[in-house]
């Protein structure tokens, strides 16, 4: 067995890990889209490391972009296998591929009409698939339950083990026969956190061989949920209710929003949250939520309490989806308080832009920041205390108050990645770290040699590991 990583080393976009079986059977672990506003993360989208025609299946943890953004592409170029997944990410990866595929072509079409102004007579920038290419890759997708054992071929059969990350995410163990005997390994996908809303646990791992692990934030510490709850209060109370300001709240369509809308439920069921309009202004996330409500599944217990008592927990009175981009203007224009949750959550593209274009400079309103941002983002920028930023090609000034919630993220933190992981210890033989930032991932690593795990490695892209 061989294994190579082409995207998630030292960084946390374009997951995709190449492992292939003793008889050459090449299984591409993710195929995610590297995010980020350089043109370095263009052109990283635009080359593969390997060739698409030669993968003969896909596995996915799940439908976040940075895991799955690039499947339509690899079917553009040539892979013809199946794409296995659970069902809820599935529907998911529907919306989410469509939506992508629809930003870059109106973002070629922005570059394209920028490079003719600067005096390019025929630009030829194109966005790296089409419409057409994510519903290929529809038809390729083999849904398969939580802990049923799939067997692919005599070599070698996987299952799919909650991650308890977003709706439909998946950790993979794989078993595969060699001449030497059986070897397992496993790959965490994104490790979600326990005692979240909405979604169950996540489900530790069999022992296994070998893993290879996110490390998203291995060297961060989240804020409790009990304090949580009492500080999104408190900032929708000091800039709506105090402040009489807005409340910018950019969050990815899938898994933030939705938690965020059901916190906020509660507070409304409790008589808590202020009398102010709610928007969730993102076509995504009205889509995305929808297939929420499909999947009660995957629910946790408290959730399927609540919907007795409250049938709709993403759903309350003064919240307002928001769909037609006219209705989307208007809100930037309302003279009143109100909070205004829209993606995407790194602020690179979509309405969150526009919203933060006509707040960023006001100091009655408040950007609050939910999750994690990579480098380079608007997001990013507005976490690390920015005075300025350009939004549309005009310079803003932060004006505005930036609050930062990590407790939202669906990453689990340092102490919840060495519990997840503690049960493995004894048996792995190696272990790979991938996903983080390569300060938090060395970090990581100082803390599972310190916890007494060994053969923990730094992977470098392209490198071919013998297992």
């Amino acid at each position: 067995m061989k294994l190579s990583f082409f995207g998630a080393v030292k960084e946390v976009t374009g997951s995709a890990h190449l492992v292939e079986l003793e008889s050459g059977f090449k299984i591409l672990l993710d195929c995610g889209m590297f995010q980020g506003e350089d043109e370095m993360a263009d052109r990283k989208n635009r080359e593969w490391g390997f060739d698409p025609a030669e993968i003969d299946c896909v596995i996915m943890s799940h439908a976040h972009i940075d895991h799955i953004g690039r499947l339509p592409m690899l079917v553009k170029d040539g892979f013809s296998g199946n794409i296995y997944s659970t069902p809820a990410t599935r529907s998911l990866a529907l919306i989410m591929l469509l939506d992508s595929a629809k930003i870059q072509e109106y973002d070629a079409r922005y570059e394209n009409k920028k490079a003719k102004k600067r005096g390019v007579k025929k630009p030829d920038i194109k966005p790296l698939y089409s419409n057409e290419h994510v519903y290929t890759a529809l038809s390729q997708f083999v849904t398969i339950n939580y802990e049923r054992w799939h067997q692919v071929s005599d070599e070698w059969s996987f299952m799919l083990r909650d991650a308890g990350h977003i709706l439909g995410s998946a950790s993979v163990v794989i078993k595969a026969k060699e001449k030497g005997g059986e070897k397992t390994l496993a790959f965490t996908g994104d490790i979600g956190r326990p005692n979240r809303p909405i979604l169950k646990n996540p489900v530790p791992l069999p022992p296994v061989d070998y893993l290879i692990s996110e490390s998203t934030y291995g060297n961060r510490l989240h804020e409790s949920p009990p304090n949580e709850f009492k500080h999104l209060l408190k900032i929708i109370q000091e800039t709506c209710h105090e402040k009489k300001g807005k409340l910018i709240i950019p969050a990815f369509s899938l898994g933030r929003t939705q938690e965020i809308v059901y916190m906020m439920d509660k507070m409304s069921n409790e008589n808590k949250l202020p009398q102010v309009p709610v928007y969730v202004d993102s076509p995504l996330s009205v889509n995305a939520t929808r297939i929420y409500r499909l999947h009660p599944e995957c629910y946790d217990s408290d959730l399927q309490d609540y919907i007795e008592f409250d049938p709709d927990p993403f759903g309350f009175n003064g919240l307002r989806y928001v769909t037609e981009p006219e209705e989307s203007k208007k809100i930037n224009h309302l003279p009143d308080p109100c909070i205004i949750i829209s993606a995407s959550g790194m602020a690179t593209a979509g309405r969150i832009r526009h919203h933060l274009y006509n707040h960023i400079e006001s100091p009655k309103n408040t950007v609050l920041i939910v999750g994690y941002c990579a480098k380079g983002t608007t997001g990013a920028h507005l976490r690390s205390g920015a005075k300025t930023i350009t939004l549309f090609g005009e310079e803003k000034r932060v004006r505005a108050k930036i609050e930062i919630m990590d407790s939202f993220s669906a990453h689990a933190d340092q102490n919840e990645l060495i519990f997840f992981l503690s049960n493995l210890k004894k048996d792995l033989r190696k272990m790979f770290l991938v996903h983080g930032e390569e300060e938090a991932t060395k970090e990581f690593f100082r803390i599972l040699i310190k916890e007494g795990f060994q053969n923990v490695i730094l992977p470098d892209k392209g490198v071919v590991y013998e297992l």
